[in-house]
């Protein structure tokens, strides 16, 4: 089993975008900024999609835990992915693939990442609907439960939005990850 970055091909990139769009329970509309689309692959066989994308704008769970202040959040939210994206095909059944992915990932995503976009992140985030799912793969992956969003957000100025709570799980990817994300203009190495 190994993770394939989905690059510039646009064949791979339509291919990616159609499964998730048909397989993930939440679809798929799109993603803007910054972002990278994997395969995962056994052998020659696809058998899922993950999706890495900028993290969200604020979250009192997330920030909080890390000792973010507003001016570290703008300056370093960047270096936080978020795993928007997470898609095993629903016919395939292989124990424990899930954390197994999301530990590799976990390994490699910083030189991904780093060759990809220029940067290398420090933190990943995801959310996962507890009416829904347990969040297991993340607890057997060493990812770690912070609490509960609020339901409700700020889509744009002027929108707010408003939805169940969904668990926020993260998992640091090195070892200064705290020091260097509350680093302030120009205190943080890459």
């Amino acid at each position: 089993m190994r993770l394939a970055p989905v690059r510039a091909d646009a064949a791979a990139v339509a291919q990616w975008n159609a499964l998730v769009a048909r397989w993930h329970p939440l679809g798929y509309q799109g993603a803007f900024g910054y972002r990278l689309r994997y395969f995962i692959t056994a052998g020659e066989q696809r058998v899922g999609c993950l999706l890495l994308a900028g993290a969200a704008r604020a979250l009192a769970v997330r920030d909080g835990w890390i000792g973010w202040d507003a001016q570290a959040r703008r300056a370093n939210r960047v270096r936080v992915l978020n795993n928007s994206r997470f898609l095993i095909f629903p016919h395939v059944r292989v124990p424990h693939l899930a954390s197994h992915v999301l530990g590799q990932l976990a390994r490699r995503v910083r030189a991904d990442w780093l060759e990809h976009w220029g940067f290398a992140p420090l933190l990943l985030e995801t959310f996962v609907d507890p009416r829904h799912y347990a969040g297991t793969c993340y607890r057997a992956a060493g990812w770690e439960l912070l609490g509960e969003t609020s339901g409700s957000g700020l889509a744009r100025p002027g929108r707010t939005y408003h939805s169940a709570p969904r668990q926020v799980w993260v998992k640091p990817l090195c070892a200064q990850w705290r020091e260097r994300l509350c680093a302030t203009s120009g205190e943080a190495t890459p």
